[in-house]
This record gives C-alpha cells, sequence and structure tokens, in this order.
C-alpha cells in the first residue's frame, strides 16, 4: 500500500467517524507543518489563500501552479491533504475529470470541484453540466488506485443566489453523481445548515471563515456537519498580524510588535518536527 493510499484511506476515515472534526487550511509548506504539529487530522489548500501567495486575487491561479502549491503541502506532513481546485480550471467535463486524475497523481487525498464560473453576468454552471462535471470528476477519482475524496461544492450562496431549495437540489445531484462530500460556503445561519444536513445522504463540509456566518465546532456537529474548514481565515490572520507589525514600523518606527512573537526556536521545532 502507498503512502498516498494510507492517507486516502485515513481521510476518508475521518468522514465516518463520531462526531465532526476540522481540516485546517494552509497556504504553505511551513504553515502546513505548523497546522500538523497543533494535532489537526487533515490539511486542505485554499485557493485564496494560494492566490495571495503568488500575489494575486482568488481565481487567478493555473491548475499547474495550483497543483504544484498543492503538491508542496503534500511533501511537507504525513497528514492527508484536500486540495480547493475551484471549478476544476475549465468549464468542461474533461477539465473537472482531469483536474482530479491529476490531483490524485500528486498524492492529494482529496479534492474539491464547484459550479461557478467566474463570470458575474453567468455565476454557475447550471445544474445538468455541473452535475456531469462531478460524475465525471467521481470517475476520475475511482480510478486514481486509491479512495481519493471527492468534494463537491455549489456556490449559490457565494454568488448572490441564496437559494436554500436549489442548493439542496444541486447537492442531492451531486451526491447521485458521487460526489463524497458536499459543500455550500456561506450557509448564513444553522438553521439553513441543518436543513442541508438532513437533506442529504452524503457527508456535509461547513466553510468557517465568514464573520456572523461562523459556528461552534460543536454548534456545527449538532447540526449534523461533519467537516469544517476554515478558507482563507488563517491566512488572513496571519496577514492582519503582518499589516499590524508592518504599519507599526512605518507609522511609529517602533518594533513592540516583537514582544509577543513567537521565538525562533519554537518555530524552528514545528519546521523539524
Amino acid at each position: 500500500m502507498t503512502m498516498s493510499h494510507e492517507k486516502a484511506l485515513a481521510f476518508r476515515a475521518l468522514h465516518t467517524a463520531p462526531g465532526a472534526f476540522v481540516i485546517a487550511n494552509a497556504w504553505d509548506a511551513g504553515s502546513a507543518k505548523l497546522l500538523a504539529a497543533l494535532g489537526f487530522p487533515a490539511i486542505a489548500t485554499s485557493s485564496g489563500a494560494s492566490a495571495g501567495v503568488l500575489g494575486r486575487l482568488d481565481g487567478q491561479v493555473t491548475r499547474d501552479e495550483a497543483l504544484a502549491h498543492a503538491k508542496a503541502i503534500v511533501d511537507a506532513i504525513p497528514l492527508p491533504v484536500s486540495a480547493d481546485l475551484e471549478k476544476g480550471f475549465g468549464d468542461t467535463v474533461e477539465a473537472a475529470a482531469d483536474t482530479i486524475r491529476r490531483a490524485a497523481a500528486i498524492g492529494l487525498a482529496g479534492g474539491s470541484i464547484e459550479d461557478a464560473t467566474g463570470d458575474k453576468a453567468r455565476p454557475l454552471i447550471d445544474i445538468g453540466l455541473s452535475t456531469e462535471r462531478i460524475a465525471a470528476a467521481a470517475e476520475a477519482a475511482r480510478a486514481s488506485g486509491f479512495p481519493f475524496v471527492l468534494t463537491a461544492r455549489t456556490e449559490n450562496y457565494l454568488r448572490g443566489n441564496p437559494d436554500r431549495d436549489d442548493t439542496i437540489r444541486r447537492l442531492q445531484a451531486f451526491a447521485a453523481a458521487g460526489a463524497d462530500v458536499l459543500m455550500a460556503p456561506g450557509l448564513p445561519d444553522l438553521d439553513t445548515v441543518r436543513a442541508v444536513c438532513a437533506a442529504v445522504s452524503k457527508p456535509v463540509n461547513f466553510m468557517a471563515g465568514i464573520p456572523g456566518k461562523s459556528f461552534t465546532v460543536a454548534a456545527l456537529a449538532e447540526a449534523g456537519v461533519k467537516r469544517i474548514s476554515l478558507a482563507t481565515s488563517l491566512y488572513r490572520a496571519a496577514m492582519s498580524g503582518l499589516l499590524a507589525a508592518a504599519t507599526e514600523v512605518t507609522e511609529h518606527g517602533s518594533f513592540t510588535y516583537l514582544d509577543t512573537l513567537m521565538p525562533a526556536p519554537t518555530w524552528a521545532k514545528f519546521m523539524n518536527g
């Protein structure tokens, strides 16, 4: 059994264990090592964070760049890694399948495909084509040689269409097409979370990271959520610290931020662990 196979099995097992678990989104190999050392059972990438590392906005990263970014994280830690693969870097059925095929080839234990087009005039891929894309991605995952965990996302609540019924319809169609995990980022309240979880037969991933629309692990578990991801929030937290420290230097010429920094030996322990 290969290491990739073992990681995928471990990742799949997390989705059948009691309760909910948090998958932490890293933005590079160093942050992944730190998060792994803190005890998170799995790590995810974030398309927004990976774009930020390259000095770009979310959606401006190529498939090759996203997979290279994910591979660096896969190679850095012994935990399973699931990648945010956006819409599969193309609107077609073939693009979704090829992205999952290539994701599995670099040792990712899982990955997500969403239904956002990136076009504000037509924000979502229609449900028929979206479902065909998930079916093709699921077939590619099954052919990978290990139990790759495919997450199917509908972006309704992030793309100006907060329609609960359509969200549930899409998730149900994605489940029937072979998705292992379902996700609808931006669900506004716990009642909606409960309704979504109750309406589908596959594990649900809740995305924490939106102020006022993020809830405790206990509350989400009670609502039926299995997996909780953190999107760009940890990356933005780190960049908020950078902004505050650098602003102190440029505006005040002082360095009080040094008083609360992680000591260099502590960072070294994370990197050598």
